[in-house]
């Protein structure tokens, strides 16, 4: 029991002094550093911080320090329960051929376009050549890599789903937070920022101070590097919770929103409508299209 005590306030204090992480990147990169390489620290140290968060307060009884060690470095997801259990009932389904292809044809989509966006888009305007950048990055990493390692992982035994669920398939705007895009930034916001606030203020208002919240970390990460347009991302994400209570209120729900056709166009607008306040042009002309430059893509 001592022993036990004292891992549990290890993994606090290590939990806490994690956001020491974040905070450094925002007060210590000096000034000279590109834009974009700036960003890619802040956002690499608040993914450790939140990381090291979720491990400190999982159930590590009878889990090995290997296993651990394989959650922190070696997965990127952020449901450290669900890596670490070993119970019958939490068996992966081992990944099919067909699903290994998938996750590596999507890998290198993204990689073609992004180094060949520059040969393919005929246009004068760079906002183009970013957005095109930047849905090559998120196939290489979110719907290639990171499915790839979700695929090894499965295969060695462990429960490490896929982050990204087939999100255009999603027939409601809760239905694409919740089970579909990024699921491991579900994971963390469900357990340590919804569930929480349900408890407080119940389910609507959760939702919307949830998602306003969300859209604050979100403008930490995209607008202070970029250094403009401030807001753009709470506003969007804000609208997002509006969008969850619209589909979820009487009306919402007489006129088929959240299934079906209906469910999916109006999740599309929802979504694609207000995207540029999330990846604003401030963010495109100052860290995108610099890092493309810099790998040589633009």
């Amino acid at each position: 029991m001592p022993r036990a005590r004292i891992a549990a306030g290890t993994g606090a204090w290590l939990s806490w002094l994690a956001f020491a992480f974040p905070l450094a990147a925002l007060l210590l990169v000096p000034a000279a550093w590109p834009r974009w390489a700036f960003m890619w620290l802040l956002a690499f140290a608040i993914y450790l911080a939140c990381k090291i968060l979720t491990w400190s307060v999982a159930d590590k009884s009878g889990v090995s320090r290997r296993r651990q060690w394989e959650y922190l470095v070696g997965w990127p997801g952020m449901n450290a329960a669900r890596f670490f259990s070993t119970r019958s009932n939490c068996q992966p389904k081992v990944p099919a051929a067909a699903e290994w292809f998938a996750a590596l044809g999507k890998m290198l989509l993204g990689t073609i376009l992004f180094w060949n966006a520059q040969r393919w888009i005929v246009t004068d305007s760079p906002i183009v050549l970013g957005w095109a950048g930047m849905v090559g990055t998120i196939l290489m990493l979110h719907f290639g890599s990171f499915h790839l390692l979700s695929c090894a992982w499965r295969a060695a035994g462990i429960d490490a789903p896929p982050l990204m669920n087939e999100p255009l398939r999603s027939t409601s705007v809760v239905e694409f937070w919740s089970r579909r895009w990024n699921t491991a930034f579900r994971d963390l916001t469900h357990q340590f920022l919804f569930r929480p606030l349900s408890y407080r203020l119940g389910s609507s208002r959760a939702i919307l101070l949830g998602f306003f919240l969300s859209g604050i970390v979100h403008d930490l990460i995209i607008s202070v590097p970029a250094e403009g347009g401030y807001g753009g991302p709470t506003c969007f994400f804000t609208l997002q919770a509006v969008a969850i209570l619209v589909e979820r209120s009487r009306l919402g729900r007489s006129i088929g929103l959240g299934r079906g056709w209906r469910g999916w166009l109006f999740t599309a607008a929802a979504l694609l409508l207000p995207v540029r306040l999330l990846f604003h042009d401030r963010f495109v002309d100052v860290i995108v299209i610099p890092f493309m430059k810099a790998l040589g893509a633009a």
